[in-house]
Order: C-alpha cells, then sequence, then structure tokens
C-alpha cells in the first residue's frame, strides 16, 4: 500500500451531486488521475492528444468510485492495485462512450464536442479500439490472470449489448425483457465488474464480494433507467451531454415503453412509425403525452425497485467497511432521478 502526496482534487466536476458521496475518494482520485495520465507515453505519439482528450477530469467517474469504495478498508492508504484497476475500467469505459456517441450522432458529451465531432467518426471509433487494447494491456499487470479475465469478459459483454441495441433500432418488437437484457449487458455489466474487482483485489470474503458484485448490477441498471429518463425529461447544461437522441435514433427505452402502453391505439401507432423512422419524430410532443399519463413515476418507481434491490444485496453486512459509503451511491442516484421530476 502506499501513500499518494498529490493534492485531493474533486472527482467530478464541482457541485455535482456526486461529488459529496466521492468527496472522501480525493487522494485516490488524484492518483487514478496521475496514472491516466502517465498512460499517454504508452499511446503512439500521433494520437496521444486525442488520447488525452478522452481522458480528462470533467466526468463523475462513478466505475472508478465504485472500485475504490467496494476496496474500501479502515486504512488511508492508497492502494495501487486499486488505481490500476480503476484506470482499467474506465479506459473500457471511456472507450464505450466513444463509440456510443458515434452511434447517437451525438454533437456534445461532459459540456464538450465528443471525439467524433472533434476529430470525426473514422477516426474516433479506431480511438475507442485503442482505448479498449490499452484498458486490457493494463489488466495484464497484475500477478494472477483473474483481473484480465474478468475485465475481457465483461468487455466482450459490453460490446454485446451495444450490438444487440444497434441491432435493434427503428423495431419495435424489442420487448421490456429485451430492454432489461441489453441495459444489464451494456451499463450494468461494468459496474458490477468495478465492484467485483475492488472488493476481491480488497481480500474480502467471497460471500461479500457476490454480495458486491449483485449491488453493483442492480445499481448498474438503476444507473441506466435514470439515464434513460434522463433523455426526456433532463436539461443538456445541467446532464452535460447531448440529449433527446433515443426516439430519434429509434432506442425503445423504459419511459418509450411506458408511454406505448398508455397510449391509444391510433396514437401507439403513429408512434410506432417514429421509433421505427418512417416518419420525423416529436418529441415535444410525446414528452407532453408523458407528463400527461403520468409516464415520469413509473419510471422512476423502477429506478427506486433496482437501487432497493442493489441495498438489499448488502443487508447482510452492515459491518463492512465499503457497505455504508456504497448505499450512500443508491440515495445519491434517486436524488438524482428525483431531480428531474418536471415543476408542478
Amino acid at each position: 500500500m502506499i501513500r499518494t502526496t498529490s493534492p485531493a482534487i474533486s472527482p467530478s466536476p464541482k457541485g455535482h451531486p456526486f461529488a459529496g458521496a466521492f468527496a472522501m475518494l480525493g487522494p485516490h482520485m488524484a492518483a487514478l488521475n496521475l496514472f491516466l495520465q502517465g498512460q499517454l507515453a504508452a499511446f503512439e505519439p500521433e494520437i496521444r492528444a486525442m488520447v488525452n482528450y478522452c481522458i480528462d477530469t470533467s466526468g463523475k467517474r462513478i466505475r472508478p468510485a465504485l472500485v475504490f469504495l467496494s476496496g474500501w478498508t479502515d486504512s488511508e492508504a492508497v492502494s495501487p492495485d486499486l488505481v490500476r484497476a480503476a484506470a482499467v475500467v474506465e479506459l473500457v469505459h471511456l472507450a464505450t462512450l466513444v463509440h456510443d456517441d458515434i452511434m447517437d450522432s451525438a454533437e456534445v458529451r461532459r459540456n464538450r464536442m465528443t471525439a467524433m465531432r472533434e476529430f470525426g467518426p473514422t477516426a474516433a471509433v479506431l480511438l475507442g479500439d485503442a482505448l479498449f487494447a490499452h484498458a486490457l494491456h493494463l489488466a495484464t499487470h497484475f500477478p494472477t490472470t483473474e483481473v484480465c479475465a474478468a475485465v475481457s469478459e465483461s468487455t466482450r459483454r459490453v460490446c454485446a449489448g451495444e450490438i444487440v441495441q444497434s441491432m435493434r433500432r427503428r423495431s419495435t418488437d424489442l420487448t421490456p425483457a429485451d430492454y432489461q437484457r441489453i441495459i444489464d449487458l451494456k451499463t450494468a455489466e461494468l459496474f458490477r465488474v468495478s465492484c467485483y474487482l475492488g472488493a476481491r483485489l480488497a481480500d474480502y470474503e467471497g460471500g461479500y464480494v457476490d454480495a458486491l458484485d449483485r449491488f453493483g448490477r442492480h445499481l448498474g441498471i438503476a444507473y441506466q433507467i435514470y439515464d434513460d429518463l434522463a433523455d426526456f425529461f433532463g436539461r443538456e447544461e445541467k446532464i452535460g451531454k447531448t440529449l433527446g437522441t433515443d426516439l430519434a435514433n429509434g432506442k425503445l427505452t423504459l419511459p418509450l415503453f411506458v408511454l406505448m402502453d398508455r397510449l391509444p391505439p391510433f396514437e401507439r401507432e403513429t408512434l410506432s412509425g417514429e421509433i421505427g423512422g418512417l416518419q420525423p419524430s416529436q418529441p415535444a410532443l410525446r414528452l407532453k403525452q408523458m407528463l400527461a399519463l403520468g409516464v415520469f413515476d413509473a419510471v422512476e418507481a423502477a429506478v427506486q425497485g433496482e437501487v432497493s434491490a442493489a441495498c438489499a444485496a448488502l443487508a447482510e453486512w452492515p459491518g463492512h467497511p465499503p457497505t455504508h459509503h456504497l448505499l450512500a451511491l443508491g440515495d445519491v442516484l434517486l436524488a438524482q432521478a428525483a431531480s428531474l421530476r418536471p415543476a408542478g
């Protein structure tokens, strides 16, 4: 174990709701930032500026935080193994964001131009590949193959989720179970493996590792449902990325499932045409209908259900150091979802 002498920094933008929950991780995030900056030299000189553009510190860094919190002990020291594992999952996550923004034609990410807009889609997709590759390279530096195996499997599952979602775009045959499967793969998987790696590297007992694994999965599902809710009810200046892309890109998410279920048949058919790309999308109309038909409440309830399941996974482990801190993340996510509620 080592102690970092780097100054504590906020792992997320000042004032962001997650900043308070992560305040205790200042030294850990400082060590992570130094580690990631140190990785730039491993990339070819021609693309270092592009990589640096992607690993800026303005993101929430939720997945690295899950690594650190799941590996939390009573010691104040910063574990270099946890820092390396946090860097691995963050690089995988950044790679998925680069690819997501290409598929969604997103203009803004973290309050600035996406890599796709900055460098063009061809360079951006290869940049995402380079980030994936380096993440797996870092995973090989652990003394056993367990970390590399876990990260490789998770990376494959994340990519599979994105592939399935991409192949099912513009399809109204998607079921709620299909949607659950997609978000389990493309989002919850990295939450899950972050918690798993933190707990394993901290040498917690198998039962607690399994509990943290389940916690991460349910928290990740809750987070994606929240993100899908924000696509309709959020504000770009607050969320920090392009919103309103799900309907425009034919992605059938939980808010649209609930809306479809509550619309009269004629309107449902029209919405199906928008999702299928047969006619222009009408986001303002759909938001108005969501407000009138109680869609927000139904989707928020789904977020609450998954957070409750996440917390239940840790119910038998109240005395372990990570438990209290991880449960606080569930409270933050519930508050985030509630903050999207329309006034009046």
